[in-house]
């Protein structure tokens, strides 16, 4: 039995969570570090015989105590959202790195039940490259019995506020084992009440996860209990499907229930938990997504959205009837009106939800408008801005650390409001501010925010081609700081982007900082693409995806390694930090493709 070293880490919002170390007790076995996630209700103390029967004598474990669970303070069962706990999850692996030394390339990931939901979350949200992936009996989907119990719990929320539920779960109908039977009835640590916001989150979080898994391409391997009590089969079925993984495997155990590596013949987990590691360190090249937009996963999907629907389609009536709900009562709405007049992606369009004030015609326009702000796709948007701020003055705080100039450029800025915001709210030392727009309307109005917030001294707006390799290359002065928000996620092409990448890679000394944004997944993206028009000659906004692997591959590509990343609650808009490396890939240049489609190339507001 292997000896663990109990200790705790701090996250990012300053709580310490504990967790369990298991170094290694024998040399010669390849660089890797495995990570243990422990099912809903338990803790990492459950993970011991894991660890000492899977055999890996040579190889550190990690596992923790998730937020609200064994031996963290606070509330048990509870966190203030999934969001929250994924990122917990991002700081922990971020903590084996500068503790232990071990980089996600190292890191094997072994997750159970609600444990594998965030495992499965945090590769997609989060794209980090880790070695293997093992998720054994996922709870994408669990079993509540009671008819309609979601939608009553979702009601009760909203009437009461947040409650927590007991789970119904007894030990027997966990594994066979009756040594763990036992211990599961008198472990004082067992959390047996879950706080319904994160048991709705995790219903969210996994229908998210399973219709977007081929976002997921790290070898992963499912294993699914066969006379499972607790979660439905189908679902992870589902996942499995759809992954994006070139290498993965799916075993389905009979007669094994819910705590599958718990199971009285876990052994037989167990071997397939080792042959695949195997497999996966044999070597797996990662998938190359720097050409997705010509073929594969997203392309798909955006060549689908391109295509009118048939006429006997439901789709087709319902979203036809949108269309001109939002023509007709929609002009009641100022937001609505707006973005009918100037595009729903304009520059003017995102300023007015940034000031997130409903104003309309008459009390059902105003009505109308606060629901047309609140949409899933705007409260992102002004939860990226938030984001957006926190990065931007951290790569302030970075470089004045270092004792160099702070000279930032945003390539398309629309009207400059994030920006000024996070350097205004902060008081951030800062030499220049250059922003940058196609747009005359935006560079108008940005250059009036910059005079209305006296801040000529150090700030000023030009117009300027955020495709424009040479233009972005030559900037002046060099920006130790470049900011690119809003803009890629709007053209399908990565030859453009490309372009700007290198252009500003050239542009950034080694050392210096990129913010960038993605729009990693959108649930609203075929309403948006059948309904609302864009700024180009009013056609509709159709988007194509990028999965956050592609956008970090790309960024990489040009010569920059991403640091740490926010994502919003619902994983709809990223944002990351990236310093410019101290030598670009040689491979690394601008691509060739004509500029002459303007409206490929010419940049719209962020």
């Amino acid at each position: 039995m292997r000896t663990a070293i109990e200790t705790r880490f701090t996250t990012f919002d300053n709580s310490e969570l504990f967790y369990r170390h298991w170094p290694a007790v024998s040399e010669g076995g390849p660089r890797r570090a495995i990570v243990l996630l422990h099912r809903g209700h338990e803790h990492s103390g459950r993970l011991q015989h894991i660890v000492d029967e899977l055999g890996y004598a040579d190889t550190p474990c990690f596992a923790w105590d998730c937020r609200g669970h064994g031996r963290n303070d606070g509330p048990r069962g509870f966190s203030p959202s999934m969001g929250t706990t994924i990122r917990d999850l991002d700081c922990f692996i971020q903590h084996i790195g500068l503790e232990y030394g071990y980089r996600p390339e190292d890191i094997i990931v072994i997750a159970q039940s609600v444990g594998a939901v965030l495992a499965a979350a945090w590769v997609h949200d989060y794209a980090p490259k880790i070695r293997a992936l093992v998720l054994a009996s996922p709870a994408f989907k669990v079993k509540l019995y009671v008819p309609a119990a979601r939608p009553g719990l979702k009601l009760l929320e909203k009437l009461r506020g947040n409650f927590f539920v007991n789970s119904y779960v007894k030990a027997k109908y966990l594994t066979h084992d009756p040594e763990r039977i036992a211990s599961y009835n008198t472990d004082p640590l067992i959390t047996r009440p879950i706080s319904v916001n994160i048991l709705l989150a995790l219903y969210d979080t996994a229908e998210r996860i399973i219709a977007d898994a081929g976002a997921i391409t790290v070898p992963t391997q499912v294993l699914i209990s066969g006379d499972d009590w607790v979660v439905h089969h189908e679902p992870q079925h589902q996942f499995f499907e759809r992954l994006g993984s070139s290498v993965k495997e799916k075993h389905v155990l009979p007669g094994f229930y819910h705590d599958t590596l718990g199971e009285l013949e876990r052994e037989k987990a167990f071997a397939h938990i080792r042959d695949f590691i195997a497999r996966a360190e044999a070597g797996v090249p990662q998938t190359d997504l720097l050409h997705a937009d010509e073929g594969g996963y997203t392309h798909a999907e955006y060549a689908a959205l391109q295509q009118p629907l048939p006429i006997t389609s439901p789709k087709r009536w319902q979203f036809g009837i949108s269309r001109r709900s939002l023509a007709t009562l929609g002009q009641l709405s100022e937001g609505v009106k707006l973005g009918l007049t100037t595009g729903f992606d304009s520059g003017s369009t995102l300023d007015y939800v940034y000031r997130n004030e409903a104003r309309g015609t008459t009390l059902l326009g105003k009505l109308g408008d606060r629901a047309y702000l609140d949409s899933v796709g705007w409260k992102g948007i002004r939860q990226r801005k938030i984001n957006l701020e926190e990065l931007i003055a951290k790569a302030i705080r970075k470089l004045d650390e270092a004792g160099r100039e702070i000279r930032i450029v945003d390539i398309a800025a629309g009207h400059g409001r994030y920006i000024m915001d996070a350097i205004t709210k902060n008081r951030l030392p800062v030499t220049s501010i250059l922003l940058r727009d196609y747009s005359d309307i935006n560079v108008q109005a940005g250059q009036q925010m910059i005079i209305d917030r006296g801040m000529q001294h150090i700030a000023r707006f030009a117009k300027g081609n955020a495709f424009d390799h040479e233009s972005l290359a030559t900037l002046e002065p060099r920006p130790t700081l470049a900011v690119v928000s809003g803009l890629y996620e709007l053209f399908p092409e990565n030859g453009p982007i490309r372009d700007s990448l290198a252009g500003l890679a050239d542009a950034v000394p080694e050392g210096g900082y990129l913010v960038y944004t993605n729009q990693p997944w959108h649930p609203q993206i075929e309403l948006i693409a059948r309904t609302l028009t864009s700024h180009k000659d009013g056609k509709a906004w159709v988007m194509r995806r990028r999965t956050q692997q592609e956008m970090d591959q790309l960024v990489e590509a040009a010569g920059f390694e991403k640091l740490e990343q926010r994502i919003d609650e619902w994983g709809v808009f990223t944002v990351s930090l990236a310093r410019r490396r101290l030598s670009a890939p040689a491979a690394v240049n601008a691509s060739t493709d004509s500029a002459a489609d303007s409206d490929t190339r010419n940049p719209i507001s962020a």
